[in-house]
């Protein structure tokens, strides 16, 4: 006898439903979980609003319909046996697994550069195997990179594990020396991740931009020696100032807008380095003169969070990184519209918005 659950269905952009789905069912290599969170990427808010880059041609990311989701905690309800003894999972723990599903088969997976592997299955964005954690139960299918979380981080907080895995990785490219001036700018969850992790790098001075108050005054408290409004102070003339003329060593451009962008290519110093991890919803024009012949800069991409998840899961074990800050909302699965709404806008203070299946414990606390 089928058994069903409930579920957030993407059929195409601004077009998602509560529906009553099969409960996937484990094949060989795969994992049934139980999802206990999942988060609201901002990715997620662009692809609901139907960007070009998800929806639009040569190769559109997404193929409806799907249970969006990349951000998640879940407890195993079955493992096959041979999964269970790789990564040292069994019924009843709790776990995340690596956005990405490596194929294991291309030129990059074979070089250990999964993370940039050729087929791009993403959890919540191609249909079938690939369904996400807008539900009560998912699969972890067949080549899933899986790692166990402990019990003492609570399950809001755990959901944090992916966008910080993606904020080491960035820092980790941005290559912070001791005593190095370091601008990020974009102080959603990932931007605040970002500077915490860059904290712990020994720069001289770190700066953080946004264009929303309440997100400044969370970087402060977070560890930004200044946090910065670009709408009311010309953030340029001021790091140039600070540098005196030079600009800063680092910049990593977080809030995924073309003005961030331009604004970080004036702000970086000649021979600096700037990181780009911010997703656009259309192509962003550049003066490329200026990176070349101008400052000779370093632009290094920034892609998911290969290698990172056991430092990210440590870190937050440890309060090293805090995510009670960042993690402010919790909605109830079926209440997933206004969840989007309250992330698009962040409304009341929104930072990272999580949506709850039933029978999870916050799905009781929830909105």
């Amino acid at each position: 006898m089928e058994e069903y659950m409930s579920a957030v269905v993407c059929h195409g952009p601004e077009d998602y439903r509560l529906e009553r789905v099969p409960k996937p069912k484990p094949g060989k290599g795969e994992v049934l979980v139980k999802v206990l969170a999942a988060g609201i990427c901002a990715s997620d808010v662009k692809c609901y609003r139907g960007s070009p880059r998800y929806w639009g041609p040569p190769k559109p990311y997404v193929k409806a319909p799907v249970i969006p989701g990349h951000e998640f905690v879940c407890r195993v309800v079955e493992v096959d046996p041979e999964v269970a003894e790789r990564y040292g999972v069994k019924p009843g723990d709790k776990t995340v697994a690596e956005q990405i599903i490596p194929c294991w088969r291309c030129r990059f997976c074979l070089r250990g550069e999964y993370w940039m592997c050729e087929e791009q299955r993403v959890f919540g964005f191609q249909g079938g195997l690939n369904d996400g954690a807008w539900a009560e139960y998912m699969l972890y299918p067949r080549g899933s990179i899986i790692h166990r979380v402990p019990e003492d981080i609570p399950d809001k907080w755990a959901v944090l594990i992916e966008p910080l895995a993606c904020a080491i990785h960035a820092v980790e490219r941005a290559d912070i020396k001791l005593g190095d001036y370091v601008v990020i700018s974009g102080m959603g969850p990932l931007g605040l991740c970002m500077l915490q992790v860059a904290r712990l790098r020994g720069p001289g001075k770190l700066v953080a931009l946004d264009l929303r108050e309440k997100r400044l005054e969370t970087a402060l408290k977070l560890g930004a020696d200044e946090a910065l409004n670009p709408k009311e102070v010309d953030v340029v003339e001021h790091v140039r100032r600070e540098t005196g003329g030079y600009g800063c060593d680092v910049y990593i451009e977080a809030a995924g807008s073309p003005s961030s962008v331009v604004q970080g290519l004036r702000m970086v110093r000649k021979l600096g380095r700037f990181v780009e991890f911010g997703v656009f919803k259309e192509p962003v024009t550049v003066d490329w003169s200026d990176i070349g012949d101008g400052k000779e800069l370093t632009i290094y991409g920034s892609h998911l969070g290969p290698y990172c998840y056991p430092l990210a899961v440590e870190y937050i074990r440890t309060g090293r990184v805090k995510a009670e800050p960042i993690v402010t909302h919790v909605f109830k699965l079926e209440n997933f519209a206004e969840a989007i709404k309250y992330s698009e806008h962040a409304l009341d203070g929104a930072i990272k918005v999580l949506l709850a299946p039933p029978g999870t414990r916050l799905w009781e606390e929830a909105l």
